[in-house]
């Protein structure tokens, strides 16, 4: 079922309200309609106005003309504040709004509105870091998070339930890493010093769904239930991954 919306707020109205009722689906990652305008390919751009602390304007001017944006006007605001005006392809705000609110402490305003149809601007930066992926199913444990934790961000705690190819974290790195947070410490007859010492787990990061629907790739999808909302790669089986990844090589 395909779904038409301004953005993943409305998409993840839809999809909250649905989940409500009862209802079990899949999310992919939301892209833009592009059209043929003179025989040329075109897509939306959008008219975007952020609002920001001084300190913040040079990382949101970056991480912006990474995503294809052309600044177009720049103006005071209140005190410590600076309004600028893009134009920016509607597919560079996809799973943008987190990045922004993260590089302006949470205080950054930003509002944008369809402008019109222009020539396709090329590829735009999508997310530079990889996932963690769990390759076995089970119940995850503290000891197999222990040492997942040290590749990068975790995304559940002990005891959550996980199945071959659910995404558990972020990895620190570009490429995916698949990790088994199933796996529990083998006992042995003797005990070394500071060996029984508790395991320390940084608290996991929490999706909202509308976050989780910034976050995917490509690849992945988002697995909306009535209790749970996970992340997942698209195909499950580590080994059926690898071969997919040989063959868009090729």
């Amino acid at each position: 079922m395909k779904y038409h919306g301004r953005g993943e707020l409305h998409l993840s109205i839809l999809i909250e309200n649905m989940r409500r009722e009862g209802f079990e689906l899949l999310v992919s990652r939301p892209k833009v309609i592009f059209k043929e305008i003179n025989g040329q390919k075109c897509e939306p751009i959008e008219r975007l106005t952020v609002n920001v602390p001084d300190d913040a304007i040079g990382t949101v001017i970056e991480k912006l003309g990474q995503r294809k944006a052309e600044m177009i006007n720049m103006e005071p605001a209140e005190e410590g504040h600076t309004k600028i005006e893009f134009k920016i392809p509607a597919r560079g705000l996809i799973g943008y709004r987190t990045e922004f609110l993260t590089d302006t402490k949470g205080v950054g305003v930003m509002s944008h509105v369809f402008d019109c149809y222009e020539p396709y601007k090329g590829d735009v930066l999508s997310r530079v870091r990889g996932t963690i992926v769990a390759f076995e199913p089970g119940k995850a444990v503290t000891y197999g998070l222990y040492n997942a934790q040290d590749k990068g961000d975790l995304f559940i705690g002990p005891g959550t339930e996980v199945y071959e190819g659910m995404i558990v974290g972020l990895n620190s790195r570009s490429d995916d890493l698949a990790i088994n947070v199933c796996k529990e410490k083998h006992l042995t007859n003797t005990r070394a010093s500071g060996s029984d010492d508790a395991l320390r787990l940084v608290p996991p990061i929490q999706f909202s769904l509308e976050k989780a629907i910034e976050f995917i790739e490509d690849d992945e999808l988002v697995e909306v239930t009535p209790k749970s909302i996970r992340l997942r790669k698209k195909i499950l089986s580590s080994k059926d991954r690898e071969i997919a990844a040989r063959a868009n090589r090729k």
